[in-house]
């Protein structure tokens, strides 16, 4: 036992023994007649030789230096050389012409458009090449999407989409088996563990910090077994992973692109440059030096980069020269045996080799590829950007709902849904395209909210019609509440306010509507008049650009609870009646010595006299209290020439401030004022101006147990020649040590540790940015002694960190001046619609609980904001009468609500060919636990529920498949791994994850913590109803 744990240590792999598996085979799973594809397509090796898998591919960006159709068409080639079209019309006829030869293709986005362009004659030629498992498509998403500012939701969809394409077209062949995330820029274990939940029997990456890729290499440990969901899901999200030892590129001397600048081999014997000795030796050198940091006898080389293939044959021609004469020096004592292979071949010479396999149980950030250089800039970068689609993900949700309800099959939806693929792309959401790429990116994603808009209007009508032969008037969708700008309520004295709550439960809603004046009142369905409270248009609201011509001058807040997966309408009318409660505001400035404090019935807030700063918050329920600052401040972007490491830039990827310390702002204290108002206040607000270009409103609801903070910041000034980085920093008096904790793509939480890394001894070089996490809904610290745990949820993805007990910080903007040298070319410098600077603003989140009750209150409201209400307004067309006598006024489709820890995370529509009667409309549904284990004693318990009993419809199963909806759950026969769990030899269950099949007509299930099932289902009862 000492051996085995001594050589674990060292990263060694070790026999299994008696308990080894028999080789992995698909055998089973493959469709009968001719189909090769697969595990069974492979190659033959040489168990005595090293055996080299050439692994023809390219990595093609969706969007990165240019938009995604120039990169298709070839456009644009000044900035960069690179055609995709071109790329698949050279590979294939290569393909065709020899059956050794192979090649893998990733990006679907770019696939599904060549496909569409091509014959029936090509469209057959291509799929047997799919179907011999010569053309082997791997990962299978839409995009190859980022990994730190992508949330699950849209991770899944993404995924799904491209899927569905490859199962459309290519049936069992299509279906990816190996994951291949080899660009992005460091990686999550909640990506991790969604692939295994996809199904897929293997991960390769391409980036991890250099350090650990340095320690992996001396300790053989480049290959592993990654535990996803190490305290939740076990074996189900259990992955084997394997670095790639050169990027994603091929040895170097050996690339054979056009753009390329390496010798080709040269065989004719009569020139003076016959170079076949040396090719080969440097070839088998750079074998063997490989093998020395991997396992037994094959290893992988990348043979191909980013846009390469153009012209394949440059390629396949000295590839096919250099398989034939390094496998000739075989007869001379050569142990080097090259092929042309693919990913999934490759691994299942891994899994055949009966081996035990290390393990990692945390993650891939901040990634760093030189002691300077760490890529935790594009956590943050383009933050309005990232808030742009967290909405419209939001947006997408209700669109599909709608179209899956009321039977809408038309293309809308899938617009919206391409758009949302795209953009998740690992240069697009992270902020780290050009400006011009960026622009397309939000223009794809305006023209799918449009198509759905559409969508959503049919749908609502008629949900709305409930016997009138007159429809009800037509949407009409304020895209700008948020700078309070809506043009209906500019245009149209009354107007009627359609609440769509697309979670399924009930929801108590905070809405504000711009207006203009306070002439207004608010009726429900029953004519009772809504207490209502005006709050004035803030100056800093009124000085961004794009409100330009906006006549509205207040906000109405109301509140109302809308129904779970259905709608309410809400009436908002000018003229009130004498005895309309119009809660009225003062306002009232703070006096230099008298503090300010906040207060509803949950929390309080204290404001400093003099500074006006927080300086205390109060959770009132179970007495809590802890000191609290809350600060504005600013790192300067470090702005070298990129000559060496020391001079490295902060850029779009990178963030390096010029020193660990934040920059306060030059005022000695700020100005505060005070919005309060007559009676019992639905809201309570402080507003603070940091400077003339930070400002904030503080808010306290009544009944919410959390504080918002609603910042807005910018034009970030440079005229002083430096680029900026703005951050919120929460301090506290809480004793949080080096520890807090961020969550991983919205889902499960990871502990973080200052100055550390889990598996290696970490050499900080950089104390802020060495530290930065990526941020997708919520960090906290924690104070175990007092049983305090502080919470920030965030609005978007941001970077975030703890450089000191106590402390939490946000960075919610950059504007920078100089290239950071890692592609893009141009600095981060978004200047606005009005070219003085891009203002932003957005949110967080703050609770103060106890440590049991915290996670109750960050995954409710962590759901509540990505999921938040979709509102639309209609003319009010007669008064409140009429409308109920011709059109519905509120709408659900649930008999009740699901239980608390229980979510709805898809319902779309889905397309079943093989369902009879053909009339059906099948959806798509998952549902999933939103706890972790252990995080409440109540609702991380697992749940078992009939959904017949919450739907209006009935629920008829078709089947259970796997999360990326491309595999029935039955049929699904992951690899088995042995690997060192806990310092004990461990085979992960094959069958784990078919438990939880059931039969069709059974619609009871138990979701365990963390846990998401898909089914496919057909609702086999009327309409929903009201």
């Amino acid at each position: 036992m000492m051996l085995l744990l001594a050589l674990v240590v060292l990263g060694a792999v070790l026999p299994l023994g008696s308990e080894a598996r028999a080789p992995f085979t698909f055998e089973a799973e493959q469709e009968p007649a001719a189909d090769t594809c697969g595990y069974n397509s492979c190659p033959l090796t040489k168990d005595d030789m090293i055996n080299v898998h050439l692994i023809p591919h390219t990595h093609d960006d969706v969007g990165w230096l240019k938009t995604v159709d120039q990169y298709f068409y070839g456009d644009k080639n000044s900035i960069q050389t690179a055609g995709v079209q071109y790329i698949l019309d050279s590979v294939i006829p290569e393909l065709l012409q020899d059956p050794s030869k192979r090649f893998i293709y990733v990006e679907v986005a770019f696939f599904a458009r060549w496909w569409n362009e091509q014959d029936a004659t090509m469209h057959q030629n291509v799929r047997n090449l799919v179907n011999e498992g010569r053309l082997e498509f791997v990962l299978g998403g839409w995009c190859m999407n980022d990994e730190a500012s992508t949330h699950y939701n849209a991770i899944i969809d993404q995924h799904t989409f491209g899927f569905e394409f490859l199962e459309e077209f290519f049936g069992e062949c299509g279906r990816p088996r190996v994951a291949w995330q080899i660009d992005p820029f460091g990686h999550s274990r909640e990506q991790a563990s969604l692939f295994a939940q996809m199904g897929f029997d293997g991960l390769f990456i391409g980036r991890l910090d250099h350090a650990d890729k340095d320690v992996r290499l001396n300790q053989t440990n480049m290959e592993f077994v990654w535990r996803g969901s190490p305290n939740n899901l076990g074996e189900d999200a259990q992955l084997f992973t394997g670095v790639l030892y050169n990027g994603y590129g091929p040895p170097s001397g050996f690339c054979w692109d056009i753009n390329c600048k390496d010798d080709p081999i040269m065989d004719d014997e009569n020139l003076n440059d016959y170079n076949v000795q040396k090719k080969v030796a440097d070839f088998i050198d750079a074998a063997h030096d490989q093998m020395k940091h991997y396992h037994t006898n094959s290893i992988m080389m990348t043979m191909g980069s980013d846009f390469q293939y153009q012209n394949a044959h440059i390629w396949y021609k000295n590839m096919d020269k250099l398989i034939k004469y390094v496998n000739a020096q075989q007869s001379n004592g050569s142990d080097v045996n090259v092929m042309y292979s693919t990913p999934s071949c490759y691994l299942a010479q891994r899994n055949r080799l009966n081996q035990i396999w290390n393990s990692k149980a945390d993650d891939f950030f901040p990634y760093s590829d030189h002691p300077h250089s760490y890529w935790t800039g594009y956590f943050t970068s383009r933050p309005a950007l990232k808030d742009y689609v967290r909405r419209t993900n939001n947006f997408l949700q209700v669109c599909k709902q709608v179209a899956a309800i009321e039977y809408l099959r038309g293309p809308e939806v899938n617009t919206l849904r391409e758009a949302m693929a795209v953009v998740q792309h690992h240069d697009a959401i992270s902020g780290t395209e050009k400006q011009l790429v960026a622009d397309d990116y939000a223009q794809r994603l305006a023209k799918g909210i449009k198509s759905c808009q559409a969508i959503l209007n049919v749908g609502f009508s008629n949900m709305l019609t409930v016997g009138s032969s007159l429809g009800p008037p037509e949407q009409q969708f304020c895209d700008l509440l948020n700078i309070s700008k809506c043009s209906m309520t500019e245009q149209y004295d009354s107007v009627v306010m359609l609440a769509y709550n697309p979670l399924c439960r009930a929801v108590e809603s905070y809405f504000r509507i711009p207006v203009q004046g306070t002439n207004y009142y608010v009726e429900d369905k029953d004519g009772t008049s809504i207490p209502i409270q005006f709050i004035p248009v803030s100056n800093a609201t009124k000085d961004i650009p794009e409100r330009k011509g906006a006549r509205t001058d207040h906000d109405i807040v109301f509140r109302g609870t809308l129904p779970p997966l259905g709608f309410y309408l809400f009436f908002i009318l000018r003229k009130p009646p004498v005895d309309v409660s119009v809660k009225k505001n003062i306002v009232k400035v703070a006096k230099p010595t008298e503090d300010v404090i906040l207060k509803n019935e949950h929390l309080s807030l204290t404001f400093d006299g003099v500074t006006g700063k927080l300086t205390k918050m109060q959770q009132l329920e179970d007495s809590l209290q802890i000191a609290l600052n809350q600060d504005y401040l600013y790192y300067l972007g470090y702005s070298g020439n990129n000559s060496k490491d020391d001079f490295q830039n902060s850029g779009a990827y990178i963030f390096r401030p010029n020193n660990s310390q934040a920059y306060n702002f030059s005022q000695a204290s700020l100005k505060t004022k005070e919005y309060i108002t007559f009676g019992e206040a639905m809201v309570r607000e402080v507003h603070q101006q940091f400077s003339p270009w930070v400002s904030q409103v503080v808010r306290l609801y009544e009944n919410k147990k959390y504080a918002e903070f609603e910042w807005t910041v910018g034009p970030i000034p440079i005229n002083d020649g430096y680029g900026k980085e703005v951050i919120s920093r929460f301090s506290t008096n809480l004793d949080s040590f080096d520890t807090f904790y961020t969550d991983a793509n919205g889902r499960e939480i990871l502990q973080r540790r200052y100055n550390h890394r889990d598996t290696w001894t970490l050499n900080q070089t950089e104390e802020v940015a060495g530290n930065y996490y990526p941020v997708n809904s919520r960090i906290f610290i924690r104070d175990e002694a007092k049983n305090m745990q502080f919470t920030v949820l965030t609005d978007r993805s941001q970077g975030g960190a703890s450089l000191r007990p106590g402390s939490l910080e946000l960075m919610v903007h950059r504007r920078l001046l100089a290239d950071d040298h890692r592609g893009v070319g141009e600095p981060l410098n978004e200047t606005g619609s009005d070219g003085r600077g891009l203002i932003i603003r957005g949110k967080h989140y703050v609770f103060l609980e106890t440590i049991p009750k915290s996670a109750r209150c960050h995954r409710d409201l962590a759901l509540q904001l990505y999921m938040a209400p979709s509102l639309s307004f209609m003319i009010a067309n007669g008064n409140r009468e009429t409308w109920i006598q011709n059109w519905g006024v509120q709408w659900t489709a649930m008999k009740k609500t699901l239980p608390d820890n229980v979510h709805l995370l898809t319902m779309e529509p889905w397309r079943t060919p093989d369902v009879e009667p053909i009339e059906y409309s099948s959806y798509l549904i998952r549902l999933e636990h939103i706890y972790e284990m252990d995080e409440d004693p109540v609702l991380s318990q697992p749940v078992t529920l009939d959904l017949n009993q919450y739907f209006q419809f009935k629920v008829h199963i078709i089947n259970e498949v796997t999360l990326g909806a491309n595999l029935p759950l039955s049929q699904l026969r992951r690899m088995g791994w042995a690997v060192i769990i806990d310092k004990q030899a461990r085979h992960s269950d094959t069958e784990a994850m078919l438990d939880n099949t059931l039969q069709a007509s059974n619609a009871t299930i138990t979701l365990k913590p963390m846990q998401i099932r898909t089914f496919i289902v057909i609702p086999l009862s009327d309409e929903p109803t009201t």
